[in-house]
Parts: structure tokens; sequence; C-alpha cells
């Protein structure tokens, strides 16, 4: 059954006196790759989110916890294709992040989205959704302006999902998602092929941030 999507209502922290606006880190598919995550856990930002795919089939994820936890009231973490809901859900609530799947909260002064699992895939991972499902979750993002979307998968046809030559992987929900609301800002993980590759739609400007990372710097909108 479908949940609510819910706002989270977390203080936002205060970002450090020399910074010009909020900077959010934003990263994806580490599959357990240890070392890669604790480079970014020694990078400084206001925000920190984990788009999916810490484990290998859900296998590890718990070691990846500790390494995590040196950010961990800052912490916002989706399941990938590679993780379930349970999963991430039960991580969360052991090591103090923040579950940021299917939910959205504001930051300086725009809304930030979150939504894990990728489109189906051949591998039967256990975090997969149909188009539908994909398209009926985003359809709760809807209206947000100006808005950052987070996700696990990248939309279908772009820079973002391309595994090779005429190989594109994402998702046709996604796509339609973003050339229908034109968020300010678009991050995504998935496809290994193409991390740190850039697209724009529209307005949008978006990644496909792999786990190498992006960092973001939002100047604090007036309202």
């Amino acid at each position: 059954m479908l949940c609510e999507t819910s706002r989270l209502t977390i203080p936002e922290p205060t970002p450090p006196a020399n910074l010009s606006g909020v900077k959010l880190l934003i990263f994806s598919d580490i599959h357990g790759d240890k070392a890669a995550l604790e480079k970014l856990m020694a990078m400084e930002a206001d925000y920190y989110f984990a788009a999916g795919d810490l484990a290998n089939f859900g296998r590890g994820l718990d070691a990846m916890g500790p390494i995590l936890q040196k950010r961990a009231e800052r912490m916002y973490v989706l399941p990938g294709n590679h993780e379930s809901e349970a999963d991430i859900a039960r991580f969360c609530s052991e090591f103090g992040f923040h579950d940021f799947h299917g939910r959205k909260m504001e930051i300086a002064g725009y809304e930030v989205a979150g939504l894990g699992y990728s489109n189906p895939t051949p591998f039967d991972t256990p975090g997969e959704y149909s188009e539908q499902e994909l398209t009926e979750r985003l359809n709760r993002f809807a209206g947000l302006d100006p808005l950052v979307l987070i996700c696990h998968t990248p939309p279908k046809n772009t820079s973002l999902d391309r595994a090779a030559e005429g190989k594109h992987f994402g998702s046709e929900a996604i796509r339609e998602f973003i050339e229908r609301e034109q968020p300010r800002y678009f991050y995504c993980g998935h496809i290994h092929e193409a991390a740190g590759q850039h697209a724009t739609l529209g307005r949008t400007q978006a990644w496909n941030v792999g786990k190498r990372g992006q960092l973001l710097d939002l100047e604090p909108l007036l309202k």
C-alpha cells in the first residue's frame, strides 16, 4: 500500500559563517566501497544525501553505518534498487540517520524531495517500482517550486542513463516528471557508466552523481 508523502520538520543546521550558501552533498552507488564513503564524509557540507545503493542486494549495509555516523544528524538516506524500504528504515533507525524516501523538506527557501528505488531491472533487485508506481509517488511532489529533486534513478534517454552507445536504462516516469514540473536541480545515480554526467532538461540542471558525489551550494531565497 502506498503511504502519504511526509514532510520532515528538522531544524536546519546553521551554515558556517564563511559559506555564502547552504551546501548539500549528494552521492550514490557506493556498493560497499568504504574508502569512497570515507572520502565523502571528510567533505564539509550542511546536508548529506545518500541516493541509494550503499550495499549490494542489501548485504553489507550495516558496515556503512559507522562511516556515515560522523554526519549522522545531517544524513538523509534513500533506498536504491539494492535496498528495500524496510532495509533503509531499519538502517536509519539503528544508526540515527533520516529516512528520506518519499519525503520532502525546506532548505534555504527550496523544496527538497527524495524518492528511491529504480524502474524494473533484469536483476530482480529488492528496490524496484513499476513506471506507474514511480509516477504515482513522484506526483506527490507536483507543484513544489523551486524544487531540488533527488532520486536513485535517472530520466530515460539522457546522458544520465546512458550505459553504452544506444543503451539507456532510466525511467520514463522520472523523465516525464522533470519535463512537466521543471525542478531547478535534479540528482540521481543508478547507471554507473554515466556517473559524473550532466544534462540540461529545460530549466532543470541535472547530474548523475555517482560515488564521487556532487556538491550543491544553494543561495538562500528570500520569501
